[in-house]
């Protein structure tokens, strides 16, 4: 039926329901019209809020540039940086992370459209495991909401391909958990099975590439406990002395009270002899 013949229908159905059922259902068709007001409303701020972040994208680019240029003169940035993330540690062996010791700069770029996803690129200098100078990914976007990725293949060196390394590595126990989860970096790069539940590049989109700094300056967590012992150690020495300073004192007050009955003792003796 038509949807005005439905609506009549409708209007009918609920003209016979009992008074306090047809003020709920009346009530729930207004709410329901309000909540279609909040998703219209919904849907244009995102669309807004689009046009800001990709004007101060633009915006934001020289001063990415210039960071850029100053983290090359610091050694071993990146590598330090991202052993020092939590998330992307744990993709990182011992290998891996010699490899990346030779990773100088990490760039991130979202398409001018920014709902069609964004590049990475990591440079590196000349190095043991592979030819490549960069090795970029992108991940994109289509119309209906499904992610892809793609990525120059690496090409590693001979003996050197840290993927087969990590996955010689692997033991039957975690054999399943490689469909969850990347085994290494090296592997997360050349991965595009599942690109809808890429964790590791929106952490390094939105989490590493905004503010490296704040990870490259995490302390080491050895060096706190190691200066929290000492302070422990202090403390208790301090604790020693008070408590020395204190059985001295209560020393001292006993001598004195000894010292002043011994006193009260002689002069009572001295007026005995009087009378």
């Amino acid at each position: 039926c038509s949807p005005k013949i439905a609506q009549k229908k409708k209007k009918r159905e609920t003209f016979n329901l009992p008074k306090e059922e047809k003020e709920q259902q009346e009530a729930i068709e207004h709410i329901d019209e309000a909540q279609n007001e909040i998703d219209r409303l919904n849907e244009q701020a995102s669309e807004e809020i689009l046009k800001v972040e990709q004007k101060y994208n633009k915006l934001r680019q020289s001063f990415f540039q210039k960071r850029l240029e100053l983290i090359a003169k610091i050694p071993d940035f990146w590598v330090t940086t991202f052993v020092n993330h939590p998330q992307v540690s744990a993709l990182l062996g011992e290998e891996v992370e010699e490899a990346l010791h030779y990773l100088t700069r990490v760039e991130v770029t979202e398409f001018e459209d920014i709902k069609l996803g964004y590049r990475m690129d990591f440079y590196f200098d000349e190095n043991p495991s592979f030819e490549n100078k960069v090795l970029p990914k992108e991940f994109h976007l289509n119309e209906s909401g499904d992610s892809s990725s793609k990525t120059t293949e690496i090409k590693w060196k001979s003996g050197k391909d840290l993927t087969k390394h990590s996955s010689q590595m692997q033991n039957k126990a975690s054999r399943k958990r490689q469909h969850e989860e990347p085994e290494s970096f090296f592997t997360w790069f050349a991965d595009h099975s599942d690109a809808d539940t890429d964790d590791l590049g929106e952490v390094i989109k939105d989490d590493i590439w905004p503010n490296p700094l704040q990870y490259y300056l995490v302390p080491d967590m050895d060096d706190e406990e190691g200066e929290g012992e000492e302070e422990d150690d202090d403390d208790d020495e301090e604790e020693e002395g008070l408590e020395d300073i204190d059985e001295g004192d209560e020393d001292e007050s006993e001598e004195d009270e000894n010292e002043g009955e011994k006193d009260e003792d002689d002069d009572e003796g001295e007026e005995g002899e009087d009378y």
